[in-house]
């Protein structure tokens, strides 16, 4: 496995809607493990192939480290509900974050690695919201895209603590 160069903000492939996979061969799944090693390099829960220069549907996402990658090919989003707004980073735009209006519940059906069809459901939690953001990396979006307000855009380093 090979950590990838990632792709940061303004670079246009960001903004590229991605294609297809046509055939998940020996190149796909070495995308895919490339994709998690780079992830976890990164210290990100998701990853989109675009993020590291390959215009391809392919995410990957893991939200914690006891919990298996899900690796989504050609993902869909099939439902979206409720509206919340949270705060937000990206690998692509290092060192900021803002507050985004994100949906509830989100259904996704893709395929796996073997190409099953998989569908997962997520609720208010950060696999809703990652499945969100990363599905959005598929279609030429940014997190910015869904900003509360354009003045929802800060660097964590900026924020004041109390007593520190």
């Amino acid at each position: 496995m090979a950590v990838l160069q990632m792709r940061r903000d303004p670079d246009p492939i960001l903004r590229q809607r991605t294609k297809r996979v046509r055939e998940i061969d020996h190149k796909t799944v070495k995308l895919a493990e490339d994709m998690i090693e780079t992830m976890h390099a990164e210290n990100g829960v998701g990853l989109a192939a675009n993020q590291v220069g390959i215009p391809l549907r392919v995410a990957v996402i893991q939200i914690s480290h006891e919990d298996e990658p899900i690796i989504l090919i050609n993902p869909k989003m099939i439902r979206r509900e409720g509206q919340r707004e949270i705060p937000e980073g990206c690998l692509s735009l290092p060192g900021y974050q803002g507050m985004t209006k994100r949906s509830l519940k989100v259904r996704v059906k893709a395929l796996d690695i073997s190409g099953k069809e998989i569908r997962i459901r997520a609720e208010d939690d950060i696999l809703a919201q990652a499945l969100e953001h990363e599905l959005g990396h598929l279609n030429g979006e940014l997190y910015v895209d869904h900003l509360v307000a354009d003045t929802q855009l800060w660097r964590p380093e900026d924020i004041e603590t109390d007593g520190e």
